[in-house]
């Protein structure tokens, strides 16, 4: 009952940020299914969810674009093109942090 009424939330609060009803689906599922094998729910819980010590509702997007090498270029480049920074076509993704400031 719990899982239920979590897949409905974390479905409405995908979908309500503009995510296509596929990739709602994807994201719901995998944060469902991470959360069941942290509490011991699912019959194989994987090594990197059982050693994660945040859930993924703890965490709320903490890590999202934070990777070793950070946002990407493509993703540097829309942030970029949303605050009209002009020149922003011949940048290199340095450049591109440089002018959002990061």
């Amino acid at each position: 009952m719990k899982r239920e009424r979590q897949y409905e939330h974390v479905k409405k609060s995908v979908r309500d940020r503009g995510e296509s009803p596929k990739r709602a689906e994807e994201i719901v599922a995998r944060t469902v299914n991470k959360e069941r094998a942290r509490s011991g729910e699912s019959k194989t819980p994987s090594k990197v969810s059982t050693r994660d010590p945040k859930s993924a509702s703890q965490r709320g997007g903490q890590r999202s674009h934070s990777g070793a090498e950070g946002p990407t270029k493509n993703q540097l480049y829309e942030e970029a093109r949303n605050r009209n920074i002009l020149g922003r076509s011949a940048m290199t993704k340095k450049q591109l942090q440089n002018a959002l400031g990061r």
